[in-house]
């Protein structure tokens, strides 16, 4: 029997139409696949409804690998690609995998030569990045920056120094909620003839996506980031 393939399905960044920045594969892997390993089991009902309203989603075999779950991936995902079903990584937004623990899933699916097949479709990190200005051929994606204010001081000078010495766009990001905390570090700790772009709701009708040096930033009003999901990227040259 052929073995079934991992499908990395995208989702949309918020709560625009699927049809905006979804392809037709999308649709496609939700019709024809009925076991999928998500963040959100509740929220994934509710995406997959949305995308093909004839789902039976009562039908349809949900894992979850959040934060506090863990999946046994020898006894519950292997099974049943052996038995030649697809199975599906949906994320709770955008990308699966990427600053997304489903990476885990990735790696084990390639250790038993599992096909593993991506996607196409949106990611705020790459959409910020593209939006920017900044260098597009070297760059990092830092994740989370740290809570503790001086630790966080000390992390966005590093980046900064790594950015001047090696050229590279340097691009993270916080939770929601610290947002602004985090833009007033920058302004804080940054040479002012660094640039920053602060890229929020990203696809979204109140997307806004803005790159200043932080003499022109300190100069402007702070923008209007609280609680929005936002990607951070600086670049001295």
């Amino acid at each position: 029997m052929t073995k079934g393939k991992l499908y990395l399905i995208p989702t949309t960044l918020g709560n625009e139409t699927e049809e905006q920045t979804l392809p037709p594969t999308i649709l496609d892997s939700i019709k024809n696949i009925d076991i999928f390993i998500v963040e959100n089991i509740r929220t994934s009902r509710r995406f997959i409804k949305r995308m093909y309203k004839e789902k039976d989603i009562d039908n349809t075999l949900f894992y979850s690998y959040g934060k506090h779950d863990k999946i046994d991936l020898q006894e519950e995902f292997l099974p049943h690609i052996y038995n030649g079903k697809d199975v599906g990584i949906i994320s709770e937004a955008g990308l699966p995998c990427v600053a997304d623990p489903g990476n885990k899933i990735v790696d084990f699916a390639h250790k038993f030569q599992v096909d593993v097949v991506p996607l196409v479709g949106p990611s705020s990190i790459f959409l910020a990045l593209m939006a920017s200005g900044f260098n597009g051929q070297n760059f990092a994606f830092n994740g989370y920056l740290p809570i503790d204010k001086s630790e966080r001081s000390r992390k966005i000078k590093d980046l900064e120094i790594l950015s001047r010495k090696s050229n590279q766009t340097q691009i993270f990001m916080e939770t929601p909620y610290r947002n602004l905390q985090l833009f007033e570090s920058i302004l804080k700790v940054c040479s002012k003839s660094t640039k920053l772009c602060v890229a929020s709701n990203i696809t979204l009708d109140s997307e806004n996506i803005k790159t200043k040096t932080i003499e022109e930033w300190k100069s402007s009003n702070p923008p209007n980031i609280h609680k929005s999901p936002t990607i951070f990227l600086i670049y001295l040259e």
